[in-house]
């Protein structure tokens, strides 16, 4: 993944920190060719203002040239002198104002860094540098293209390595401690705040460690699965500007599972089945001999008996046929072609299956079967909808800084996996002088299950995984300005590799824009008439994804959040002095002042605060799954939706994935977990009126304990609290997930599904972080035999949740009761949760937002009126 912006220093790119440009002309010229060499007498007067430069402490960067000595005698990066440690640290990852930082006595000696070779490139002088980009950054297309080659490099006999098929190459997350430390050091302003603490003061490394690929491959000839771990090395070649090196670490052979999809595959199947003599008969049978007409869903065939087992890579193809071969547009789902049964072996690209069993006639071509332009009801598009138009002429309030977000005190990382799809990183805020105050350290959606209500053939299979089967992140699309996003965006670009090793890019995947989110607060005196209003704004980061028919856009919306410092007013008998207004040079007489008169008077005003809310929702739209009936046949599983054609009731359920970390800094795991639910109070002398009820707290102690379901009678809800710290009422702050609309599985227990599935069984669950569990249905869903891998098996542990680094499993889902509405294109369903401060703050209401500074009167007559002292905005 990439973002389309410059790097925090411009000009010498990543390496480019102000502080590091001497040790950069002395490493080029060092590794320049002969011919390209300085002349001597010019180096003798270079080597001869250095000189100087570090006796008067003088020349091109000054101060800083004094206080820096470059390079540590490996050539390894700066050095600076205020003691070992911090020097080391700075060496290797600091990118700090030079103005924090202590000047040495005397500064350390400068040596030429060793001159190494490199077996790839041979002829060019390189070195390794210690790492300059962020260990949370995904990886580049050229880090990606590095790990393909070391892996197949590294195939132990041409067979293998021909064989070999790239599922997956993501980023291996580093420990949190590393992450930590870098949030510390790789932004200015130097934050020791953040640093883990010993008896000794502040553990800071020598170095970032290796940046490390983690890839999981196929061979496509032995039907085994790979897990490799590669590390990339960054280096520095005088002629190229820069590249990576690669060795692998370790690899695995995972035995007895299958990786998901990928889209080479599924275009195989649809060529091996369309060419299938007994399938083409077949469709001859239902009046189609154009195979171009004929579409090809492949869908994994889950897990059912023994002959799903995963020693076979299976695909049980949905088939469906256009009616017009010239309309590439045409809505293909309208005619779903039913009574043959197919099972291809997608290793080998053969149909292994083949029976015709029952002739279902296609349904008749639906009139209003498409949505493109020009082809709706009528073939007319509607013509009163006026053009909406988000102007910021000041630009947005959000600043990137590489994959960096900063905006209305928020700050967080943006990531993206072939998997996941989007990924938060390090949700925190600067809270004033309390400084940054984590929330979350990863925040994603890790699964998503689609199972099917129809117990008919083929419906029953229908439990996708789009996740682990296939991939939200692979399936995500290029998004359009005025469509997909509006206003003022910034896109991140997505890297992956695709099925034989090559990289891809998805241009505009992830889109990052501030939307306006309506009335935040509203009062009016009823006694005065007078009223005051705020609008709320939010930062929202989205991504949208395709898995065949249907669509889904995840987002994460930031809301305002605006915590400022503690503002002194000195007031005198005549007058006030704001301490916000004035210097901190220029305090000191007024304070000394003070000191000795008593016509002073000194109020500490604490600003309250504003919303501080994070909401996850997804958005799901896109094509019906629809199946075909016979002439008067009607189903009370689904649908009817057109003559011949029925939609099956269905459900789609998501998993959140949270890794919280509020208030708590690196190494520190104080968070716990609390559920609330609302009781009724009592008869009795505490209810006499009865009418009396209250909230009560439930700690939730252990795994087995933390297996709870949404229950909307008594507004139930769970806070992650820090033990350690409290606000001004003295209890812990906290953040509570709150639960949208929502639902659990209504296939019976025994469904075959749920043995993958068991996750679904419940609407939160909680665990203890553990560096590998990632994924609530383990990390091979596909054709997996093993009943309740993944979370429901972890929890049985019954770990403890008290004062531990605590992970929420959010299940959410939607009944799907298909409706004439959603057709032919589904109206967006919103679902999704809230993650709210709760005792997070010392105050509440949101009262320090602005006015608005636009509006605009609509008259009759259809003209607008700028009225007096606003500005107007296009909206």
């Amino acid at each position: 993944m990439s973002d389309r912006s410059e790097g925090y220093y411009g000009g010498y790119g990543e390496l480019a920190n102000p502080l590091q440009w001497p040790q950069l002309r002395k490493r080029r010229r060092h590794a320049a060719p002969r011919g390209r060499r300085e002349g001597r007498g010019r180096r003798r007067r270079r080597r001869a203002r250095r000189r100087r430069d570090r006796a008067e402490g003088s020349g091109r960067v000054g101060r800083e040239r004094e206080a820096i000595g470059v390079g540590d005698g490996g050539g390894n990066g700066i050095g600076i002198g205020i003691g070992s440690a911090a020097a080391a640290a700075v060496n290797s990852l600091i990118r700090a104002p030079v103005e924090d930082i202590e000047e040495p006595t005397a500064p350390p000696p400068r040596k030429l860094p060793p001159r190494v070779r490199s077996q790839d490139f041979v002829g060019i002088s390189i070195m390794t540098r210690a790492q300059t980009r962020h260990p949370l950054e995904p990886l580049s297309a050229a880090e990606i293209s590095v790990a393909v080659a070391t892996v197949r490099a590294a195939g132990a006999t041409p067979e293998v390595r021909d064989g070999m098929r790239f599922i997956e190459v993501v980023l291996l997350e580093p420990e949190k401690n590393v992450v930590a430390l870098a949030d510390a050091y790789f932004f200015p302003p130097f934050q020791p705040s953040l640093l883990p603490r010993t008896k000794g003061g502040a553990v800071i490394p020598s170095k970032l460690p290796p940046r490390r690929a983690r890839l999981v491959v196929y061979n496509k000839i032995s039907n085994e699965t790979s897990v490799w771990i590669v590390e990339l090395s960054e280096v520095h070649a005088a002629t190229r500007g820069g590249h990576h090196r690669g060795k692998a670490i370790s690899s695995e052979i995972v035995p007895d599972v299958q990786p998901p999809m990928d889209a080479v595959e599924y275009a195989d199947c649809e060529a091996v089945v369309k060419s299938y003599p007994p399938f083409m008969e077949a469709m001859k049978k239902r009046g189609i001999e154009d195979m171009d007409l004929v579409m090809v869903d492949a869908w994994c065939v889950g897990y059912y008996s023994d002959a799903d087992a995963p020693s076979r890579r299976l695909a049980k193809p949905l088939i469906f046929c256009r009616t017009e071969s010239d309309c590439p547009m045409e809505n293909g789902y309208a005619r779903p072609v039913e009574g043959i049964y197919i099972l291809v072996d997608i290793q080998n690209n053969v149909v292994i299956e083949f029976e015709d069993r029952k002739l279902v006639p296609l349904p008749p071509a639906d009139p209003l079967r498409n949505y493109t332009p020009g082809e709706t009801r009528g073939g007319v598009d509607r013509s009163d909808v006026k053009p909406i138009h988000i102007l910021q002429p000041e630009g947005p309030s959000f600043r990137i800084n590489g994959y960096y977000v900063e905006w209305q005190k928020w700050n967080f990382r943006i990531g993206f996996t072939p998997r996941e799809g989007l990924v938060i990183y390090s949700v925190a805020y600067v809270d004033g002088n309390r400084g940054r105050r984590p929330v979350a350290h990863r925040l994603s959606f890790v699964e998503m299950v689609v199972p099917y209500g129809d117990p008919n053939e083929p419906h029953y299979r229908k439990n996708a995984f789009d996740a682990g089967e296939d991939g939200l992140g692979k399936n995500a699309h290029s998004l359009k300005k005025g469509c997909d996003c509006l206003g003022y965006i910034k896109y991140f670009d997505a890297h992956f590799t695709n099925y034989t090793g090559g990289v891809e890019t998805i241009e505009n995947c992830v889109c990052l824009h501030e939307e306006d989110h309506g009335i935040l607060w509203k009062h009016q005196d009823w006694r005065t008439g007078l009223a005051e209003v705020r609008r709320s704004r939010r930062l929202t980061v989205s991504f949208i994804c395709t898995v065949a028919n249907y669509e889904y856009g995840f987002f994460w919306h930031f809301y305002q959040l605006r915590v400022m410092d503690c503002c002194a007013v000195a007031c005198h008998d005549t007058y006030c002095v704001d301490s916000g207004t004035m210097q901190f040079v220029q305090l000191i007489p007024l304070l000394e002042e003070m000191s000795t008169s008593r016509s002073w008077m000194l109020l500490v005003v604490l600003p309250p605060v504003k919303d501080g809310k994070i909401e996850a929702e997804v958005k799901l739209t896109g094509i019906l799954s629809l199946g075909a009936l016979l002439p008067g046949e009607s189903r009370k599983y689904g649908t009817t939706i057109a003559p011949g054609l029925y939609a099956p009731v269905h459900q789609h359920f998501f998993v959140a994935r949270m890794d919280m970390a509020v208030d708590c800094k690196p190494t520190e795991t104080f968070n716990q977990v609390v559920e609330v639910n609302v009781k009724v109070e009592e008869p009795g002398q505490h209810n006499i009126h009865n009418n009396a009820f209250y909230a009560e707290e439930k700690l939730l102690r252990s795994e087995l304990e933390a297996m709870r379901d949404c229950n909307p009678s008594s507004a139930r809800h769970w806070i992650v609290r820090n033990t350690r710290t409290v606000n001004r009422t003295g209890q812990p702050t906290g953040y509570k997930l709150m639960p949208g609309s929502n639902c659990l599985p209504l296939a019976r227990p025994e469904a075959k599904f749920l043995r993958r599935a068991a996750f679904l069984k419940h609407n939160l669950w909680v665990t203890p972080y553990k560096r590998d569990e990632m994924f609530p249905g383990g990390e091979f869903p596909n054709q997996n035999p093993r009943i309740n891998e993944g979370l429901a098996t972890w929890v049985k542990k019954n770990r403890s949740l008290e004062e531990t680094d605590i992970v929420l499993w959010y299940i959410f889902g939607v009944t799907h009761i298909p409706r004439l509405e959603d057709w032919p294109v589904m109206p967006a369903e919103r679902i999704g949760f809230m993650l709210m401060p709760h005792g997070f703050f010392n105050c509440s209401p949101a009262v320090d937002v602005p006015p608005n500074t636009s509006d605009v009167e609509i008259k009759e007559s259809g003209s607008t009126k700028l009225i007096q002292n606003t500005l107007l905005a296009k909206l």
